[in-house]
């Protein structure tokens, strides 16, 4: 098992960051990798509440992503099971939001642990980062 963490500043207080983290219209704005759209966000989002996002990249392929809130602590830490619906890496991992108040708004630090090997890691860190790219972008409008 291996892990990523990346690390992004948000031009938005963390109560602000959180609510994009965990609101259907907060996600519509970041989530995927690349310019395509949000098809589904569903959020229940308290300790033992599910999410479920389903989102099409430029390429026309749909991925989808769903899992359970393990720690729901507003607005500064989030933490998740994570799946793959049609399970391409290969089982359940967790993802881990930590937002911190900085000058400029929120230093937000992203981990997902409980990846399958390096080349699963790999694909991640790619999808975050531009994920996160697209978040940082939406509050720097």
């Amino acid at each position: 098992m291996t892990s990523l963490t990346l690390v992004r500043r948000i031009r938005a207080q963390p109560a602000t960051v959180f609510d994009a983290l965990t609101t259907p219209d907060g996600i519509a704005c970041w989530w995927g990798p690349d310019g395509g759209p949000v098809l589904i966000a569903e959020t229940d989002v308290r300790v033992g509440g599910r999410f479920r996002v389903r989102f099409r990249m430029l390429d026309g392929s749909e991925h989808e992503s769903s899992g359970e809130y393990l720690r729901v602590e507003p607005p500064h830490h989030l933490a998740m099971s994570w799946h793959w619906s049609n399970d391409e890496d290969g089982g359940e991992s967790r993802v881990e939001f930590t937002l911190r108040a900085i000058d400029t708004g929120t230093e937000l630090t992203l981990t997902h642990a409980g990846l399958q090997d390096e080349a699963t890691q790999r694909g991640h860190a790619e999808g975050w980062g531009g994920a996160l790219d697209k978040l940082e972008r939406h509050f720097a409008a």
